[in-house]
């Protein structure tokens, strides 16, 4: 199971809702911070999870329009989010964050570039951490669980923005080597 059909069955546990309630549920939890799940695909998840009899589908009248689409967990989706839940809290994954990509392939752009881009890199960890920090303090104290979800993520920027410090730190230092040398500035 991904975690954006996890996401979607771990609403749809707490009540019933119809396709717009969810996007609006993902926006005000802040579910995009640990999941990617696009606008664009709710409905298509939707879909996918009602044929793997995960969820069902009524029609629910509106006070105004027509009537609308709303969604219920199944037993099935129950007990097949239970058992995600259990793999994804037993089970490390992989991360493939865009910013390995661009370390192993540190060499395409000129070094000056790389720092000022590892540089830009570190600062917007230090604006994310603030703005979860805020997030956390408004969506975190009703929660238990939400609060362990802003308090984890914080965490891992913190350590990601130290270990990104050390590395900006070390690649000036190579760089500065390799213009005193190449300079000839060595030899003197």
């Amino acid at each position: 199971m991904t975690s954006a059909e996890l996401a979607i069955l771990s609403i749809l546990a707490e009540r019933p809702y119809h396709g717009y309630e969810i996007e609006e549920f993902i926006e005000q939890r802040g579910l995009r911070d640990w999941t990617e799940i696009g606008f664009s695909s709710i409905y298509y998840l939707l879909r996918k999870l009602e044929q793997d009899g995960y969820i069902e589908k009524e029609f629910a009248k509106a006070t105004r329009g027509p009537s609308r689409k709303v969604y219920n967990l199944t037993p099935a989706g129950q007990a097949a989010m239970q058992a995600a839940v259990g793999d994804f809290l037993s089970n490390p994954r992989p991360l493939y964050p865009p910013l390995h990509l661009g370390l192993a392939n540190l060499n395409a752009i000129s070094p000056t570039d790389a720092l000022n881009s590892l540089t830009l890199y570190r600062d917007k960890l230090e604006e994310r951490v603030e703005q979860l920090e805020m997030q956390r303090h408004t969506n975190g104290a009703k929660n238990p669980n939400v609060d362990a979800l802003y308090d984890h993520h914080i965490h891992l920027l913190r350590a990601e923005r130290e270990w990104i410090e050390g590395f900006i730190e070390r690649f000036a230092a190579r760089l500065e080597t390799v213009q005193v040398h190449v300079g000839g500035n060595a030899h003197n």
